[in-house]
């Protein structure tokens, strides 16, 4: 134990060193119906020399799309996106070797589980086909107990296709713990539920709710630091809703969009922010593929700087290195991840031209 100990420390006291270095650990959650990828993948990443090496896959797992690592570093979650057996499962983690080791899978009771988020006593996933939210239990030893709450959302909104019912497809901690949001692509709609994070029934409690364009469909949220500012990133049309918090409470201060040519087929994707808060980035599918950036204003409003290709096709998740240095963007449809060098002063991004190559990436969690 005491040995286990030790090479955690050590791991901890030599991380900054490797990100001086541009290497990094990254874990990569895909879509295993494809056929070209077989579960959850641990890569080291030397962004610098383009040289990616896979540590480790977790096998076993069904469609595990999208992965959270727990506050300690010692477990995964991901959720199994399927249609027949939705469900989320728990492993433990080896941060040094990346390996991860299945402790086990619960049923999520909502179809087509899409996004997963984890507390220290809770796991929650967003539902995205059965427009719902899942809560489980999660014990010492990281498993996952059986769904402690669940709530449906119901409505609909003007789309006939995709909006004749809810479809959840994010649920996301505020950063001080205290509230849950979910975005709901069938309804328009983003809920805050309180969370009450020692309570056996009530563990979520809908507190706030603010309705976005029609047609829309809420997808992606990013928080301020602070927690008091969200950005939304919508689906279907392209929006992005700067929203202010206060006290759980939503007030809309701006829309722009990662839209900028008419006649596009728009499939908006995911949204960040940058480590230093200036700039946010949003990538959009469709037949664009592209990333937009905006600038960040004092108020939080948003100025839209470039676009630039994604160097793929079905841009999903993607991540920013903490230095802000590097982007790296999840291909889902052309089996790759691109990296991408970024000025940290003007926020303009330059193709690398380096590539991992792994089937259907969807998530992509720096660890």
């Amino acid at each position: 134990m005491k040995r286990i100990f030790l090479f955690h420390l050590l791991f901890a006291l030599v991380q900054p060193f490797f990100a001086q270095l541009d290497i990094y650990n990254l874990l990569i959650g895909t879509y295993t119906n494809t056929g070209k990828s077989e579960g959850i993948y641990s890569y080291n990443v030397d962004l610098k020399n383009g040289i990616f090496t896979k540590k480790s896959v977790a096998t076993g797992v069904s469609n595990p799309s999208y992965i959270a690592i727990s506050d300690e570093k010692k477990f995964v979650y991901s959720v199994n996106e399927s249609s027949n057996a939705s469900a989320v499962s728990a492993f433990s983690f080896d941060i040094l070797s990346g390996k991860l080791q299945l402790i086990n899978t619960t049923l999520t009771k909502g179809a087509g589980p899409c996004y997963v988020s984890v507390t220290r006593n809770h796991v929650f996933t967003a539902n995205y086909s059965g427009g719902s939210i899942s809560v489980f239990g999660r014990k010492a030893n990281g498993s996952i107990t059986e769904t402690l709450q669940f709530i449906q959302h119901v409505g609909k909104r003007i789309n006939p296709t995709r909006q004749s019912v809810p479809h959840v497809h994010q649920v996301i901690l505020t950063p001080d713990r205290k509230y849950l949001v979910a975005n709901d692509l069938g309804t328009d709609k983003v809920t805050v539920y309180r969370y009450n994070s020692q309570s056996i029934n009530e563990i979520l409690v809908p507190h706030d709710s603010i309705t976005v364009k029609p047609g829309s469909g809420p997808r992606h949220v990013t928080f301020s630091r602070d927690g008091k500012r969200l950005y939304l990133l919508q689906e279907m049309d392209g929006t992005i809703s700067v929203l202010e918090m206060k006290e759980g409470k939503l007030r809309l201060l701006q829309e722009t969009s990662v839209v900028r040519k008419e006649g596009m087929e728009n499939g908006a994707a995911d949204i960040h922010l940058s480590p230093d808060e200036k700039f946010l980035y949003a990538t959009n599918r469709g037949n664009v593929n592209d990333i937009s950036c905006f600038e960040v204003e004092k108020n939080g409003k948003l100025i839209f700087k470039q676009k630039v290709s994604t160097g793929g096709i079905g841009p999903r998740n993607f991540t920013i290195t903490p230095d802000g240095k590097y982007i790296l963007i999840a291909n889902q449809r052309s089996d790759n991840i691109v990296v991408f060098k970024r000025d940290k002063i003007t926020s303009i991004l330059a193709d690398t031209g380096k590539r991992i190559e792994v089937g259907a990436p969807v998530c992509l969690v720096i660890y």
